[in-house]
């Protein structure tokens, strides 16, 4: 089974393609420019360096999120034109799933934290048992505090990682009172690897879809729609 990923969810944009449990190349970047710009060009040198004939893929795996919204749609825009093109599926991976699975087999809690601006996150709870991710908690967009609190009740040591990291880490410095820690930087953003590997495990469970039925899952109104809503509700009252 051979997976192309692609995951454009937040600052980091990452292609890459597995190949029956075998990563066979990856290409991640965290810097400014945007996805629109990198994407793309980086998947073109992933397949010359690996010399892929796009049509042997099995299946495209992609971060649906949620995650930056422009960011969700490059990806997502970027998986459908590459299905349609090749009449491949489309397998659908939560972003913060994918985030937690860089962890695979941690002993400990395992909270990716993305940020979503007003002091939110976009998380999750999930833990490694027999061989397997376990969701403790799915994935959802709730405040920092609510999350603190949700990590604390659990009584167990939690690892944290993702953008929201470097944001919320004085505040989970302050509140938490459990044992925790932050992983290192060659796991803790998201990666394209994840997405691939988490989306062959989706995909052998039949859970994909055409490239024409797939859409991003954003979690929560995007700020202008929400912004909208408000004015409708103040001039109804």
């Amino acid at each position: 089974m051979k997976i192309l990923a692609l995951d454009s969810s937040g600052l980091v944009a990452s292609v890459a393609v597995v190949e029956d449990d075998n990563l066979l190349g990856e290409y991640t970047i965290n810097h400014k420019k945007t996805h629109s710009q990198t994407l793309l060009p980086m998947l073109d040198e992933v397949v010359q360096m690996i010399e892929l004939d796009l049509n042997t893929i099995d299946a495209i795996a992609v971060s649906a999120g949620p995650g930056s919204f422009t960011g969700l749609r490059i990806g997502s825009a970027t998986a459908k034109g590459l299905g349609l093109a090749l009449n491949k599926p489309i397998v659908s991976v939560p972003t913060v799933d994918a985030l937690a699975y860089n962890l695979w087999g941690s002993p400990d809690l395992v909270c990716p934290l993305m940020d979503a601006r007003r002091q939110q996150a976009y998380t999750g709870l999930y833990e490694f048992a027999d061989g397997q991710m376990n969701t403790v908690l799915p994935e959802c967009a709730v405040g920092i505090d609510e999350i603190t609190d949700k990590v604390n009740a659990l009584g167990r040591k939690c690892v944290f990682l993702g953008d929201g990291v470097p944001i919320f880490a004085e505040y989970l410095k302050e509140h938490l009172s459990v044992p925790f820690t932050f992983a290192p930087a060659h796991c803790n953003r998201q990666r394209a690897s994840g997405v691939a590997a988490l989306g062959e495990i989706l995909f052998a469970r039949g859970e994909a879809e055409t490239a024409a039925d797939h859409k991003p899952e954003y979690l929560r109104l995007s700020q202008a729609e929400r912004e909208r809503k408000e004015k409708e509700r103040d001039f109804r009252i």
